[in-house]
């Protein structure tokens, strides 16, 4: 038969056979091709890899994401999972899905070293990355975070951060400060301090100028617009039963994410500061540096360097957009990780007595204030304590990354050059 001899159905044809079908009976279809698809593809994936043991699935829908979502110690879990499994396994996901837990040091050093080119985001956490802090470091994978990333690194050097010292020298005796005063205008002999909060302040001031050049007085009670929406993010934290099921449910559809439910409200207020934020920093720094002649140490700072890759003829440029991203991402991310971190280390000092006494007693022989060379290479007790905190309270719990397309491609491409199966 001659294929061209067969007639095309015009498009008003084609609507009303959809009509004649069914709106809901053509939205099944479509959904029934797209499990098949999801299926079909997971079938085949498992065809053609090794597959790994891993904890039995507790739910059809969830998977064991609800036992890791409601545990109050999902490491726990996860580190169970492994003296049973091995370091490398499987846990089942939500609707279907599969995810692979690495927990040997050689794997996930594998894993780091290839990120953003090999494991990218999944479709979920791009989602959530450009609608909190925008397509910035976070956000960008391959040739665009290698661009982005290198044009920043200056700002993370040895020599920059030496300068730096300064800055949380002052954040930390200011709350000390503030704390001394409290303490002697409390009529009984103790006095109770918000740790958590003066750690989310020492965070903001000490990002603010160490990394724009702006102090954004959270330390001395200003109450700065960031700081008014960071307290309330951080106080509506406890999600509800519906809130926690469509966040278990946004791993498979994304656009769950685009619902209009308190928090994410609340993250679109928390994007939107953010921004003004970095847009009124941008303005005013531009205008600095056009006033300032002796601007070689600027540009070595995280502000200098974001307005220098605007340039047209910047060797790395970025864009606008680019630029607002990287300082969205620097506030929100940086804010968080700092303020966490910091509590945990004094939460776990007071339960340890003999690791405060020996830390304090290490930091005391170099003075009241080591510098930064000394801060780095010669207390060997204050970095096994910090690297301690981080290993067991970790301010992201889990990172979570898909294999590339075209890894997918290299792999069948081998597997059939060599008659291998796996």
């Amino acid at each position: 038969m001659n294929i061209s001899t067969i007639p095309l159905p015009s498009p008003s044809s084609l609507w009303a056979t959809v009509r004649s079908v069914g709106t809901f009976n053509v939205a099944c279809s479509f959904a029934a091709l797209w499990a098949f698809v999801k299926l079909s593809r997971a079938f085949r994936w498992r065809l053609k890899t090794t597959q790994l043991r891993g904890p039995p699935r507790t739910s059809f829908i969830y998977g064991v994401s609800h036992d890791l979502a409601s545990s109050q110690d999902s490491a726990e879990m996860y580190e169970r999972w492994a003296t049973e499994y091995g370091v490398a396994y499987m846990i089942p996901g939500v609707l279907g899905q599969t995810r692979i837990v690495l927990s040997d040091p050689r794997a996930i050093a594998h894993f780091y070293a290839r990120e953003t080119w090999t494991y990218v985001l999944t479709p979920l956490a791009l989602v959530l990355m450009e609608a909190s802090m925008g397509r910035g470091l976070l956000w960008s994978q391959g040739e665009d975070h290698r661009r982005q990333r290198k044009a920043l690194t200056p700002a993370f050097s040895n020599a920059a951060i030496r300068k730096l010292t300064s800055v949380f020298y002052d954040s930390a005796y200011k709350a000390k400060g503030a704390w001394d005063t409290a303490i002697e205008s409390s009529k009984d002999v103790d006095a109770v301090i918000e740790v958590q909060n003066w750690m989310s302040h020492i965070s903001l001031d000490t990002i603010g100028i160490a990394g724009f050049s702006h102090d954004f007085g959270s330390l001395d009670g200003k109450r700065a617009s960031v700081t008014k929406v960071f307290d309330t993010f951080g106080n509506n934290q406890q999600a509800s039963t519906v809130n926690k099921v469509l966040r278990l449910l946004a791993s498979p559809f994304p656009i769950i994410t685009k619902m209009p439910t308190k928090r994410s409200n609340l993250m679109k207020k928390l994007s939107e500061t953010m921004e003004e934020i970095s847009n009124d920093l941008l303005v005013r720094s531009r205008r600095e540096k056009d006033v300032n002649m002796s601007g070689r140490d600027e540009e070595k700072s995280i502000i200098g360097l974001l307005i220098k890759s605007e340039g047209q003829d910047a060797e790395l440029r970025m864009s606008k957009e680019e630029v607002v991203a990287q300082m969205k991402t620097l506030l929100i991310a940086g804010y968080e990780t700092i303020s966490i971190s910091l509590t945990w280390a004094l939460i776990e000092l007071s339960r340890h007595p003999d690791v405060q006494t020996r830390l304090r007693e290490e930091l005391l022989a170099f003075g009241a204030d080591p510098t930064y060379d000394q801060l780095k290479a010669s207390l060997p007790y204050l970095d096994a304590v910090v690297h301690e905190i981080l290993r067991i309270h970790p301010p992201v719990g889990e990172f979570i990354r898909l294999v590339s397309m075209h890894v997918y491609m290299r792999i069948d491409i081998h597997n059939r050059s060599t008659g291998s199966g796996r």
